[in-house]
């Protein structure tokens, strides 16, 4: 028998390339971005605690992918919900040579990225509700929630049936998402028979809504709707109660929050929001999902988390499925997905990317805290 001896700096190198061959075959980097700092941070940190929950416990599972036990890794970016920072940070993900996306949060950094993630054949799984996001033809695109397409018809219906308000004024804040679901409130009160009596706007910078308020009462509406962040709806609801505006306000799943709660005190009494989904203890496994974050995270999940982690998941799943993380190996396992999940039993896409289960919850401010008044569950045509 001959033996062959190798000089240690081959065996070395031999050993190296080994090394990174097997951790390019195990290791699947998804990609996130949202706001983590600045006054919508809090959406961006319960997004991601979701995604962490997921990809933590897919790790512990062993799944395997080429043959492989998968690590997923997320590889996180601070968009700023700024869109010209999303489309920089889409292309450094891009560079990052991640194998799909889960994010952006808001809609007006969702849309710009959403392009640079198509060019480059990426997956995307986001939770901004614009119609645009899906409207794009893009087969990349998929929602993590309720569209505001969706979302808007159900609250344009419940201002006009339940809250009777036949005279109904708008406020939004110019950005993708507040004008989107505005828009869509709009066509839905008019299609109920209710009337708009002013259209009023406003920046997601603001703080002071004076002048704006003071036009819409003159108007006397029955109810107003503001489609915009908590930033902005919490300081607007104290002005409305300081100019004495009865007409109650009403507005998206971003005021659905207990920033709102802080930032409008006393005032916060009364007001609804609508939330795509359903209340957590509602939900498929919501109980379940809310002891296992509360465990890891030592706090409650937020309106984001539960939908972040099935977005995780779905895009885990269909990489399982196809036994291959290649975008283009996996996106045909995603669109045509159908799965259990925490928010829902029946989890699977339309051919645009939204979600087949439209489902939408209206809360109202009562002693302080959310309640639910209604919950709406119902399947696309």
């Amino acid at each position: 028998m001959k033996f062959v001896f190798s000089p240690p700096a081959l065996v070395a190198a031999l050993a190296a390339a080994s090394f990174v061959s097997m951790a390019h075959a195990e290791d699947i980097k998804f990609g996130f971005a949202a706001p983590l700092t600045g006054p919508q941070s809090h959406y961006g940190e319960d997004m991601q605690n979701g995604l962490t929950l997921a990809l933590e416990e897919a790790n512990k599972k062993g799944i395997k992918v080429d043959g492989e036990t998968a690590k997923f890794i997320l590889v996180s970016r601070d968009d700023q919900a700024d869109p010209r920072t999303a489309v920089q940070v889409a292309q450094q993900l891009v560079d990052e040579e991640v194998e799909g996306i889960l994010g952006h949060f808001n809609s007006g950094t969702t849309i710009p990225a959403s392009r640079v993630y198509n060019e480059a054949g990426l997956p995307q799984i986001a939770m901004a509700t614009s119609p645009e996001y899906t409207n794009q033809s893009y087969d990349t695109t998929f929602r993590m929630m309720t569209s505001d397409t969706q979302q808007g018809a159900a609250v344009g219906k419940f201002i006009v049936d339940n809250l009777k308000g036949k005279k109904v004024a708008i406020i939004d804040d110019r950005t993708a998402y507040g004008q989107g679901l505005a828009d869509e409130v709009e066509k839905a009160v008019k299609k109920a028979g209710g009337e708009i009596v002013r259209r009023e706007y406003t920046t997601d910078k603001a703080n002071d809504f004076t002048a704006i308020l003071t036009n819409i009462k003159a108007a006397a509406p029955d109810a107003i709707f503001y489609g915009g962040l908590d930033a902005q709806s919490g300081p607007m609801k104290r002005q409305l109660v300081r100019l004495g505006i009865q007409a109650p306000l009403v507005s998206g799943e971003m005021t659905r929050s207990d920033t709102f709660l802080k930032l409008a005190g006393d005032a916060a009494e009364g007001t609804y929001a609508s939330l795509a989904g359903v209340p957590l203890d509602k939900m498929a496994a919501g109980k379940d999902f809310a002891q296992r974050y509360e465990a890891r995270f030592k706090k409650s999940p937020g309106v984001y988390a539960p939908y972040a982690y099935d977005g995780a998941w779905t895009m885990i799943t269909a990489i399982e499925q196809a036994g291959s993380a290649q975008p283009e190996d996996y996106l045909p396992k995603l669109a045509a997905i159908e799965r259990k999940g925490a928010t829902s039993e029946h989890i699977a896409y339309d051919d645009k990317g939204d979600l087949k289960e439209i489902s939408v919850t209206i809360y109202q401010v009562k002693n302080g805290k959310w309640e639910m008044v209604e919950t709406m569950v119902s399947q696309a045509n």
